[in-house]
């Protein structure tokens, strides 16, 4: 039993988010962080948990072209440079069982009909794969500073993704 966290990241916010969402779910199970160029298409049957997570781009999920616009926004190179959630989701199935899923974001702040939502996208995508989705999307707020300078992510956000990793695991559904 254990979780697996797949996450896609421009400057290295989504990184650092799916990583202390990680670190929530440990408090209960194994878990591992990995960016979605290293994840298996097949979800094996030994994860019990699948969360997937990226930065929303044009109110939505990333696209080969939206990743090239933030390549040039940033002199250093970026965290999933060869693809993305939006494409590893058209490609990612689980082996045995709807394995349970659940989806997150970083987006700007702001409502959501003004700055859209990737985790809505994913969510989608993991409903289409075959995936059980046990919780609603989540977002988690970066600042409108120029990237990649480290504090992007608002105060508090690395601990409100670290708690939403324990309530997710928390409320995982027994497997079925």
């Amino acid at each position: 039993m254990r979780a697996l966290v797949v996450y896609e990241s421009m400057f290295g916010n989504t990184k650092r988010i799916a990583l202390a969402i990680a670190g929530g779910i440990e408090t209960r199970m194994p878990a591992q962080a990995i960016e979605v160029a290293d994840a298996v298409e097949e979800i094996p049957d030994d994860v019990d948990l699948l969360v997937v997570g990226g930065p929303t781009h044009v109110h939505g999920m990333s696209s080969t072209k939206t990743r090239a616009t933030a390549a040039e926004r940033t002199s250093q190179p970026l965290v999933s440079q060869r693809f993305g959630i939006r494409e590893w989701l058209d490609r990612a199935h689980p082996a045995l069982y709807e394995v349970p899923a659940a989806a997150f974001d970083t987006r700007v702040g702001g409502p959501v009909i003004l700055t859209g939502s990737a985790a809505k996208g994913f969510t989608r995508g993991l409903r289409s794969a075959g995936f059980r989705v046990v919780e609603p999307p989540h977002s988690f707020i970066v600042g409108s500073r120029t990237p990649p300078e480290d504090d992007a992510l608002l105060d508090g956000e690395l601990d409100r993704a670290r708690a939403w990793g324990e309530t997710l695991v928390a409320r995982m559904p027994a497997r079925v």
